[in-house]
């Protein structure tokens, strides 16, 4: 990063962004503090009011240095939806740690691999499910777990999430693509309205992300078969990472490069007529504010405001709800945690809403806490005590919930309700699948 002629904050070249206006509205309330579930267990954090417009103010006194406990920042966002006066705090928060990687952090330290590593996600992915049973039976010994510890500073106290034998892309191309599901949705809508029926506007590009393809396909065929029961034809079409875990480790570059290949794949869809929906709401979140505020490419505000969380666009479109509560299927009892991402997208009572009407279920919300995971943050060795700490107030009230089975729409989350808990964690579109597709 550099300043230009006229003090903007150059965070790549010949892209601009001033967030000088956001700093000067920042009154000093403390509610972003208040609501960060790391300064919550963290004495030492100075919380989100410091790593943004504080920092940035001192930026404008030409005082440069990046102090590095923004690297302590989880990235949950939470501060954006705390601040009464709408402070850009998370596009500070992901500016100054681009910041400090790119100028403070030595690229020869494990701490900078270490978090490369964790960025970069997808790539490993894409290897390790070449083989999965060796890659998983590698990855679970607890002695590669001691060596990731000693080595790279990765936990050893969580266990590495298995890949499935068969990516959700692979299934998606062996059932036929995207030709296969415009003929399923056509069969679909022809039973609803007759066999005349067309739809030039029942089109959805699916973002499924890298966790759903390598880790939890099943996540994703749900998603297929409940858009294609409705009536939808589902495009799946090649993606990059979404960049959330990029953002939270200051690898700025690496989620412009794979911002920019998602923004143009998904634009062009677009044009066809499809909207982008995801079944991961960081994602979600990913494409619908992380992009038009870091990135100035064209077309990023355009696929902002065509993308959706896979529920919401259903109860916007479909009696999704009714259907669900006239269903003849047993479910137990669920105890739901709403992800920090998905609180931010005013997506936290969607859930409990579709299911709270289905007759012998109880549905509860465990209360608004983070569960302390936030995507890589947990994973560092340097932070698992303290995502063990934000994540307590969540695992007591599981714990005291009626149900012993787990309901996020949030892969990291999932991981995190699981690991304190003990309880089978499932996600929202797989409880819709087994209510609404026969």
């Amino acid at each position: 990063m550099s300043k230009t002629d006229d003090g903007l904050i150059d965070v790549f070249t010949g892209e601009e962004i001033d967030l000088r206006d956001g700093a000067d509205s920042c009154y000093k309330c403390s509610a972003c503090d208040v609501s960060c579930p790391v300064a919550e267990v963290d004495d030492e954090f100075p919380g989100p009011k410091f790593q943004g417009p504080e920092q940035w103010r001192l930026k404008r006194q030409e005082d440069t240095d990046i102090d590095e406990s923004v690297m302590k920042c989880s990235n949950c966002m939470r501060c954006d939806g705390a601040c009464p006066s709408d402070v850009p705090l998370s596009e500070m928060h992901n500016t100054a740690r681009g910041e400090y990687v790119a100028e403070h952090m030595s690229k020869l330290s494990r701490e900078y691999w270490r978090n490369r590593i964790l960025a970069n996600y997808g790539t490993l992915a894409r290897i390790g499910s070449k083989v999965p049973r060796l890659t998983n039976l590698v990855m679970g010994s607890r002695v590669t777990q001691w060596a990731n510890e000693k080595l790279l500073g990765i936990t050893s106290e969580r266990e590495f999430p298995e890949f499935a034998r068969e990516p959700f892309t692979e299934w998606w191309a062996q059932r036929g693509g995207a030709a296969a599901s415009k003929e399923r949705a056509r069969e679909a809508r022809a039973e609803r309205g007759g066999a005349n029926v067309q739809s030039e506007e029942k089109r959805v590009a699916y973002f499924h992300g890298d966790y759903a393809n390598y880790n939890t396909p099943e996540v994703a065929k749900a998603m297929v078969r409940v858009f294609e029961h409705y009536g939808y034809e589902v495009v799946v079409p090649d993606q990059r990472c979404s960049g959330t875990p990029m953002f939270a480790n200051g690898m700025l570059e690496d989620a412009k490069r794979a911002a920019k290949f998602n923004v143009d794949t998904l634009s062009d869809l677009i044009d066809e007529g499809y909207d982008i929906v995801a079944s991961c709401t960081s994602c979600s979140m990913a494409l619908r504010q992380e992009y038009p505020e870091l990135f100035q490419f064209s077309d990023t505000e355009r696929v902002a405001a065509h993308t959706y969380e896979a529920l919401e666009y259903l109860r916007i479109h479909e009696s999704v709800r009714e259907d669900v509560a006239a269903a003849e299927v047993a479910f137990e009892d669920i105890a739901y945690h709403a992800p920090c991402h998905a609180r931010n997208q005013g997506l936290d009572r969607q859930a409990v809403e579709l299911f709270g009407e289905v007759d012998g279920m109880a549905i509860e919300d465990v209360g608004d806490s983070c569960s302390g995971i936030s995507g890589t943050y947990g994973w560092k060795a340097e932070n698992y005590e303290t995502s063990m700490k934000i994540g307590e107030e969540m695992f007591d009230h599981m714990d005291s919930a009626e149900g012993e089975t787990g309901m996020t729409e949030c892969p990291t989350c999932a991981m995190q309700m699981e690991h304190g808990t003990g309880y089978d964690i499932r996600h929202p579109l797989e409880l819709l699948e087994a209510a609404v597709v026969e």
